[in-house]
């Protein structure tokens, strides 16, 4: 009996109860996850001789087994469906990918007079706070500027405002209190903190936060300092600007006090984009874009969707909104209501008349995100099917690992190895190899040889190697994954360099153009024919020289801070590597510390602190 045949056995044995199924490969590793209200109906459709698609045809062909987990309800299999995929990381399951990261603005409650911090990756801590995500063109980083400075909030790094003994230059502009040296208390410190922060709070406190700084306006123009009142008005209208961008007085009719995100979708030809919007406190804030290729579908339409929205609010660093709005019929949404409030969100709705006309700017929104980005030629999938087709692969590739080979001063050769997925880096897979010093020196061939070899050893093996190299180097990759018996596509990046003749006295003028070396092909395929397989290429060869140098860097640094912290006397092995963690000082910079602010910058003990301040103190006078 054919393989095939037996999983079709197996599946007809399965219950019809609701639940979520697991595909597996030869090696065991799961591959796809999904989730079913009848178990035995669904697996079964994958194995019997029903009509699949092209995608789901291939992930079939290369599952061995499957495993299957009942739930009590089609919400549980939502929430363990997802909880799966989070593991698991199926290689044919749908990733949700953003099209781009977005500012935040974040304050941290856990520092002493907190100040209002600009970040575009916030990570969900205790006593964070977050405003946010700010669309692109909004100007974020200047309107906290004109806060941080219209209120005189702090705008110095906690290491620096814990070691400052005298007031900053900023302090003399009256653009900053000095709580670093007490001459503000907490309390009125919080008061302009919090008006700072109204700005982004809704209509009436936003209104509360121009009306201040007007009064300081007119407060400057009676006391005749025309230039600052100047440039407080001119602060105003920038800000006034910012507000008329990001507010609608149509979202302040529906939930004024409220935190509402708003879900809409347009499908293509070929891509499906989601698009968010993101209301705080009756602001439009901003939206989010994510998009995937149709034929990457194994579900149907809405349920690939609802499984991403419940991806996207289980892993998102905000915290989640009360309420959500989808652009779906109630009867899809039933069960999925039920699944998305075990994550804490109060309220889910469907297409209501209340909520048409901000889901139709969505709705559009998501239309024309993919318009632009299919026009400008920037879509990740376009520039993955064009490597699909120049490799002659059965699928788009997906996961895609470069390596870059360095050697530091003639010693110490290391590796870097980076990893994109989906076109965009995954810097949770990001390794160093430190490799075998040879006696001949600097072989490039042979310390590639050793990096494959060993990466080879780990298993779980990406969908393409991206060699930083030519021909060569190619061809010494083919020749390791060959003697492991290992069937994967590997393609070089390099330069070609033409000389030609410029206009200028006969002047030779270099002109480097990016190539991508194939073994097989007689010539290399220039990059630039294809804008978007040029980007995630050269942002891969980019990315692994920078992921290098910063290995040397650290190296390097470690050694000179360590050469003379290792002679301080009295200090302990932990003591020394606490130091090491927190210098980013340099030794001369040192000099200037007393012994408590040695004490508070490093987070030692006085015995400590007086050692390192004696070493450096005596050191300075030889």
């Amino acid at each position: 009996m054919s393989l095939k045949l037996k999983l079709l056995d197996k599946a007809q044995s399965l219950p019809q109860d609701a639940g979520c199924y697991l595909m597996k490969d030869k090696n065991g590793r799961v591959i796809y996850v999904g989730k079913a209200k009848k178990l035995k109906s669904r697996v079964t459709s994958y194995f019997n001789e029903s009509a699949k698609s092209v995608k789901t045809e291939y992930m079939v062909s290369h599952v061995s087994d499957f495993d299957f987990i009942i739930t009590r309800s089609d919400a549980e299999s939502f929430v363990l469906e997802n909880n799966l995929i989070k593991e698991h990381s199926p290689k044919y399951n749908i990733r949700l990918r953003d099209d781009k990261s977005y500012p935040y603005v974040q304050i941290n409650w856990n520092e002493p007079f907190p100040r209002i911090e600009y970040v575009r990756r916030p990570k969900k801590a205790k006593g964070k706070e977050l405003y946010g995500p700010f669309p692109s063109g909004s100007n974020i980083s200047l309107v906290m500027r004109i806060l941080t400075k219209s209120f005189a909030l702090r705008d110095c790094s906690l290491t620096e405002f814990k070691s400052r003994k005298t007031p900053c230059l900023l302090h003399q502009m009256k653009q900053c209190s000095a709580p670093c040296v007490g001459l503000i208390d907490e309390k009125k410190y919080q008061e302009d903190l919090n008006l700072a922060l109204g700005l982004f709070q809704g209509s009436t406190k936003s209104k509360r936060t121009i009306q201040k700084l007007q009064t300081k306006m007119q407060s400057f123009a009676e006391s005749e300092e025309f230039e600052m009142a100047a440039i407080t008005r001119d602060n105003v209208q920038f800000l006034e600007s910012f507000l008329t961008q990001s507010y609608d007085q149509k979202v302040e009719s529906l939930e004024s006090d409220k935190n509402v995100d708003l879900w809409s979708f347009w499908q293509g030809e070929e891509e499906v984009d989601l698009s968010i919007y993101l209301i705080r406190s009756g602001m439009l804030l901003g939206q989010k874009n994510f998009n995937f290729m149709k034929s990457e579908m194994i579900e149907d339409l809405e349920s690939e969707i609802l499984t991403k929205i419940m991806q996207y609010y289980s892993t998102s660093d905000e915290l989640n909104p009360e309420i959500v709005v989808l652009d779906f019929s109630d009867e899809t949404m039933s069960e999925f209501k039920e699944a998305l409030m075990t994550l804490g969100i109060d309220k889910v709705l469907g297409l209501t008349k209340k909520y048409a006309p901000l889901i139709e700017m969505c709705r559009k929104h998501a239309q024309e995100s993919q318009r632009v980005r299919l026009a400008n030629m920037d879509s990740v999938y376009i520039g993955l099917n064009k490597l699909k087709d120049l490799l002659g692969l059965k699928e788009r590739p997906r996961i895609l690992e470069c390596f870059d080979v360095a050697i530091w001063q003639g010693t110490s050769p290391t590796a870097s190895q980076i990893v994109f997925e989906e076109g965009v880096p995954d810097k949770t897979k990001y390794r160093y190899y430190h490799l075998q010093t040879r006696p001949e020196g600097n072989n490039d061939f042979a310390m590639m040889k050793e990096v494959i070899s060993r990466r080879v050893d780990n298993g779980a093996l990406p969908d393409l190697f991206v060699i930083d190299g030519g021909v060569a180097q190619v061809n010494t990759v083919v020749a390791v994954l060959q003697e492991c018996k290992i069937d994967l596509p590997v393609v070089g990046i390099a330069k070609s360099k033409d000389l030609t003749s410029g206009d200028y006295r006969a002047e030779e003028i270099v002109r480097s153009e990016e190539r991508l070396i194939i073994p097989g092909r007689t010539n290399p395929y220039i990059l630039t024919k294809c804008p978007s397989l040029f980007k995630i290429v050269v942002s891969m060869r980019d990315e692994a020289h920078r992921f290098s140098r910063k290995l040397h860097h650290k190296a390097e640094s470690k050694r000179v801070m360590s050469s003379w912290i290792d002679e301080v006397k009295g200090l302990g092995d932990d003591t020394r590597k606490k130091i090491l963690s927190q210098l980013t000082v340099s030794k001369e910079e040192l000099l200037e510390f007393s012994v408590t602010e040695l004490m508070n910058y490093f987070g030692i003990k006085s015995p400590q602190a007086k050692a390192v301040w004696a070493y450096l103190h005596g050191d300075s006078k030889n």
